[in-house]
């Protein structure tokens, strides 16, 4: 059973998303809508085909040996499959933090200045701008202002995908997508992400695989609920989680299975 989130400002729209790897056939005639300045979080057993589907959003399961997707996802009205696609642009409209930060071998300046020099951006003057700003959108600028020459691999684990964070937002994406971003993280390092999230939602579309119903519970406008790569049920938080529709969204909920 699939639902629309029935929202006329939504983002991103898919239509009969499917998704094989290797011969196994893992997302399934997926149609969905998400909206924008919205917190949508995917939710479902492990192996369900979250983490496929949010990478799904940004091309990333095209450097997957042996993927065959078909279907459509338009994003701002493009189809982000479409034979003419270019792939470098997709990817920097949608911010992706991984399940483990990924700081690259740099400087703390270079991380958050090296997508938007990769997009032409050049002048020192102004990429100082974009990194203290981006670096205050993720409430890291105080911490590291006077080190920001200093590697990347010297900040805590906390600070990294905060950095991270800040790198992503530099590109100025449309959406922001998380991969179980807080699971490596300790609570109060994962309590400030899911704080920015929050802030974030703002500007920002932000779509969320959280393998923590409590954290879905605490931030989510939206749930999208998979089960071996079918969505089965899906609606604003309050509607899934106080009143899912469906048995396996129960027994879900309920921990009956995880």
């Amino acid at each position: 059973m699939q639902n629309d989130l029935n929202n006329n400002n939504t983002s991103i729209q898919i239509r009969h998303l499917n998704v094989s790897i290797d011969n196994n056939h893992i997302l399934k005639d997926i149609n969905i809508e998400i909206p924008d300045k919205k917190i949508t979080c995917i939710i479902g057993p492990s192996g369900c085909g979250k983490s496929t589907l949010l990478k799904s959003i940004n091309r990333l399961n095209d450097d997957v040996d042996k993927a065959v997707i078909t279907g459509e996802i338009y994003l701002d009205g493009e189809n982000i499959y479409g034979r003419n696609a270019e792939v470098t642009h997709i990817r920097k409209k949608m911010g992706l933090l991984s399940q483990r930060p990924t700081p690259l071998p740099m400087s703390i300046f270079d991380n958050v200045a090296y997508g938007c020099r990769i997009h032409g951006l050049h002048n020192k003057k102004e990429l100082r701008k974009v990194v203290e700003l981006n670096l205050r959108h993720a409430n890291l600028w105080e911490e590291v202002k006077d080190r920001l020459h200093a590697p990347a691999s010297s900040l805590s684990v906390g600070q990294q995908q905060r950095m991270c964070l800040a790198r992503g937002l530099a590109v100025e994406p449309s959406f922001i997508l998380g991969d179980e971003a807080t699971s490596a993280l300790d609570p109060i390092s994962s309590r400030n992400i899911e704080d920015l999230f929050v802030e974030l939602k703002e500007k920002y579309g932000v779509v969320l695989v959280t393998h923590t119903l409590r954290q879905a519970l605490r931030i989510a406008d939206y749930v999208i609920f998979i089960y071996l790569g079918e969505i089965i049920e899906c609606g604003t938080a309050k509607q899934v989680f106080k009143n899912p529709q469906h048995d396996l969204t129960k027994q879900y909920l309920s921990g009956a299975f995880s």
